[in-house]
């Protein structure tokens, strides 16, 4: 007769903080039994975890296989054992980041202070108070610098790398921290490397405090880990940081060429060429260069956030301030007339600057910089805003198919830069300017900077010269009053169109976002109820009306609607979204299995669709965001 098997107790099975943990319940029942088999092991643990964790146990060899279905721990599975037992007889007392970090929702920076403030960190870490990262988003975000070789995970424990500690000294500059507690995490990164770098400048002469200065700034900046890949020499890094600390424009007007450079220091010119155009065009790192160049063999360098530049950036915006402010007050004063131009604004700028921050000499380099200069300040304040987690990324791209409308062609397929973009489209309608393509082309220009302002009057006047396509412009209207916040005057443009348009159905799916975007969850489930008794077979509104569900968390009457729509139209343009869609609701009802399987079709029937590749990519990052989350879900 076999003996009885003793289970963990209740604090095993059901932990205070955080989460079970499975590889401790497995543990314990194999520490204090003699053998386990699977029957007994699955009466605390539901079957597809205990699979994984078991095969995860004989890999690493905690546990054996002594005979066909009978466990048995080993010696390094004891010291285990004992080693997660203290951890939970001990909580840890955890270091958490202070409010000037916590008050921005920066979750990269949040991870990244926590594994550098405290030994190791896990999972639930993040999840509890102060943090309360959701599960979607610290996945997506971990997972990034996991990627990115800033942070590493073993055994289930997080921690940070060398290069994570480069990233954590550059990231503190972005708040208002003690400025001394700055430099001292910045002074404990150089005693890390003082001995190498002391050889380097005693080896090449190097006496100059502002040169040795600069190169420390750029060395705590610019890891050698993150290009070690392409350039496994640390001392010919040093040499390429060094090439980048003289030719400062501090130093003007003394410059070395790169030719000039790669003789006197004994580096190849192609791997101090390639390496230079990496870091400051190709940015392989996360830190921003600006170039003055006076000539092919006068080229100076200065870093975003220096001093150099915290100057210039303050100059400028103050006299960008002053232009925009006055040409504002003088449109509106009829009676005067404001002369300033941008260009007689970039002519003060240079007024101010050379002499004192700037060499005269370098005022017509310093011109040519400026436009570039002053599109880069406008693209910080003014770019895209970032979703925050997966499920904003759901909402936006939902709604993005929604409210975009499709042109034959376009005539811009690629936006790189705002003023090369809209000098292409101007371009093009001064060529074709009874082209509806064209204009709207110029159109996505606008919506893609976030140029709303200058976007309404623009579709004013595509109102004006194609009536036509009234319909299509003023939802666009309604959608820029949705982003400018002014959800109430595009609901009233949407419903102006009804009362043109009364048979357009799809008008009143329109009318449907908006009613959800309004908080009006039941006129907008009686709108979709209404157009489905009219027609029960059309699988876009069982897919629309799922989507309203799940914007309102009602994932179980939600997925029956996407069933309902798969059914219906399994070789439909939309069915790749509905699959993905559907696996969203079962992985929210925690039915992973399900959820893995309609990720997977919709990624499958994705592959097959004749939907633009932008679409298709944005849904298939979805997706894999998703299938993320609940591979980590399982784990932990």
């Amino acid at each position: 007769m076999s003996s009885p098997i003793n289970y963990p107790p209740k604090e095993v099975i059901e932990p205070i903080f955080g989460k079970i943990n499975f590889e401790l319940v497995i543990l314990w029942m194999l520490n204090n039994n003699k053998v386990c088999t699977w029957s007994n092991l699955k009466k605390k643990i539901k079957p597809s975890t205990l699979s994984i964790y078991l095969k995860k146990l004989l890999l690493t060899e905690l546990i054996k296989k002594r005979e066909f279905n009978q466990y048995t721990i080993t010696t390094k599975g004891q010291d285990r054992f004992y080693e997660l037992s203290q951890a939970t007889r001990q909580k840890r007392k955890l270091n958490y980041p202070p409010k000037a970090i916590l008050w921005k929702r920066n979750y990269d920076h949040w991870i990244l202070w926590m594994v550098y403030n405290n030994t190791f960190c896990k999972w639930a870490d993040f999840l509890n108070e102060p943090l309360s990262i959701n599960n979607s988003s610290l996945s997506k975000n971990m997972n990034s610098l996991i990627e990115d070789r800033i942070v590493k995970k073993e055994n289930k424990e997080y921690r940070i790398t060398q290069l994570g500690k480069a990233e954590y000294s550059v990231m503190l500059r972005d708040y208002d921290l003690d400025r001394q507690s700055i430099l001292e995490e910045e002074s404990n990164r150089i005693k890390e490397v003082t001995k190498k770098t002391l050889k380097f400048f005693k080896k090449y002469r190097i006496i100059e405090d502002e040169t040795r200065f600069r190169f420390l700034n750029n060395l705590l900046r610019l890891p050698h880990e993150r290009i070690k890949q392409s350039l496994k020499s640390e001392e010919d890094f040093f040499k390429i940081l060094l090439y980048l600390s003289l030719n400062h424009p501090s130093q003007y007007p003394i410059s070395i060429s790169t030719e000039k450079f790669a003789k006197k220091y004994g580096l190849e010119l192609v791997v101090l060429e390639f390496h230079v155009l990496q870091i400051i065009d190709k940015k392989i790192f996360p830190i921003k260069f600006f170039k003055l160049e006076e000539d092919d063999d006068e080229i100076y360098y200065f870093q975003v956030n220096e001093k150099l530049e915290t100057m210039l950036n303050a100059i400028v915006e103050e006299h960008i301030t002053k232009f925009t402010y006055l040409n504002k007050l003088y449109e509106e004063d009829k009676d005067k007339t404001y002369s300033t131009t941008l260009e007689s604004t970039i002519d003060a700028i240079l007024d101010e600057v050379c002499g004192s921050l700037f060499q005269e000499g370098q005022r017509s380099s310093l011109k040519r910089l400026l436009p570039s200069y002053i599109a880069y300040l406008a693209y910080k304040v003014e770019k895209e805003k970032k979703l925050i987690d997966t499920y904003d990324k759901l909402k936006g791209l939902i709604w993005h198919e929604v409210q975009t409308y499709r042109s034959k062609k376009f005539l811009v397929q690629e936006f790189t830069n705002y003023d090369e973009n809209i000098k292409e489209v101007n371009e093009a309608l001064s060529i074709n300017p009874d082209q509806f393509d064209a204009y709207v082309a110029k159109e996505r220009v606008l919506i893609y900077f976030n140029k709303y302002d200058e976007l309404l009057p623009f579709l004013d006047e595509m109102l004006e010269r194609f009536p036509d396509e009234e319909k299509d412009i003023k939802i666009k209207v309604a959608y820029i009053l949705k982003e400018k916040r002014d959800i109430e005057e595009g609901f009233n443009i949407i419903n102006e169109l009804l009362e043109k348009y009364t048979d357009d159905t799809k008008l009143l799916t329109y009318k449907v976002y908006w009613l959800q975007y309004l908080n009006r969850k039941e006129e907008a489930v009686e709108i979709l109820q209404n157009l489905i008794e009219q027609d029960p077979d059309n699988g876009i509104y069982h897919d629309t009306y799922g989507e309203i569900l799940m914007s309102f968390q009602d994932y179980e009457n939600a997925k029956n609607e996407f069933l309902k729509a798969i059914e219906i139209g399994s070789e439909e343009w939309y069915t790749f979204q509905t699959h993905i869609k559907l696996g969203i609701c079962y992985k929210e009802l925690g039915k992973f299995k399900l959820a893995i399987d309609r990720l997977e079709s919709g990624i499958k029937f994705a592959e097959k669709s004749k939907s633009d590749f932008e679409t298709k990519q944005n849904w298939l990052t979805i997706a894999n965001l998703f299938k993320t989350e609940i591979a980590e879900l399982e784990s932990n």
